[in-house]
């Protein structure tokens, strides 16, 4: 299995951005389909947005739809979520997570065997 690093979590105020990064262990990165899922104060964990191995397919919850963009860096071992026009609601910790395969993109949590332990992420209004 992959080994999953978030980074880049903090505080921002509504309408701001951050941009999240993984890091991902191993060499063979551009093997994994990598997703973000996040999960606020007493609610489920819920997709936010997936990628395929070579980054040419992308999948967004309409939530965050025209506002997050999923990108990776296969040289890097990384993927990225840009977030953009933060809205308090997207309070939550963020996760990283990885399967290896070259099939669909995933959006489920049991479409993804690896997970990083999450990166905070406040917007205050």
């Amino acid at each position: 299995q992959v080994q999953l690093v978030e980074s880049g979590g903090g505080l921002v105020q509504a309408g701001g951005s951050l941009r999240l990064s993984c890091a991902a262990s191993g060499r063979t990165f551009s093997n994994y389909r990598m997703g973000w899922f996040r999960q606020a104060p007493g609610k489920e964990r819920e997709f936010v947005s997936s990628i395929n191995w070579s980054g040419g397919r992308t999948l967004y919850a309409d939530s965050v739809k025209g506002r997050f963009t999923i990108s990776r860096d296969n040289a890097k071992n990384t993927v990225y979520l840009q977030m953009n026009s933060l809205k308090p609601e997207d309070t939550a910790v963020y996760y990283c997570a990885a399967e290896r395969t070259y099939g669909n993109m995933g959006v489920m949590q049991s479409d993804f065997g690896s997970w990083g332990q999450g990166t905070q992420v406040t917007v205050s209004s």
